[in-house]
């Protein structure tokens, strides 16, 4: 099995409901992204997936969250994380939105962190 990971980071801004702490506050983070892919199969040119691909579809997922609120993120008229984008929620987010944009890429990923800080992460993997 061979498995790839890249990294890249965003900047946004939330606030958690339903919290009872300071997270409730508005307040920001620097979040840092790593997805990373699997599979039993090179490309002729012997790569899973080329880095330079992984890193253009990656950003163009955070460019849609970078420098906002999340709690203002919406779709369809409904709230993206329904009201509390823990980091939880943030990594789903971009697994699924990865997976939606690129069928190759779908049958690839496994598995994305979000670290709030450089100590805490929250993981979405299947």
């Amino acid at each position: 099995m061979y498995k790839v990971r890249i990294e890249d980071s965003f900047a946004a801004a939330h606030f958690l409901r339903d919290y009872h702490g300071k997270c409730e506050n508005l307040h920001g983070h620097n979040y840092k992204v790593r997805v990373y892919l699997r599979g039993e199969n090179l490309s002729e040119g012997g790569m899973l997936y080329d880095f330079s691909e992984l890193k253009k579809d990656l950003k163009g997922v955070l460019n849609t969250i970078d420098h906002t609120n999340l709690n203002d993120l919406t779709e369809n008229g409904k709230s993206v994380f329904d009201q509390n984008p823990s980091a939880e929620r943030i990594a789903k987010y971009i697994f699924d939105s990865l997976a939606r944009n690129n069928k190759k890429l779908a049958e690839l990923l496994y598995r994305v962190d979000v670290f709030e800080t450089d100590n805490n992460r929250a993981t979405y993997e299947i």
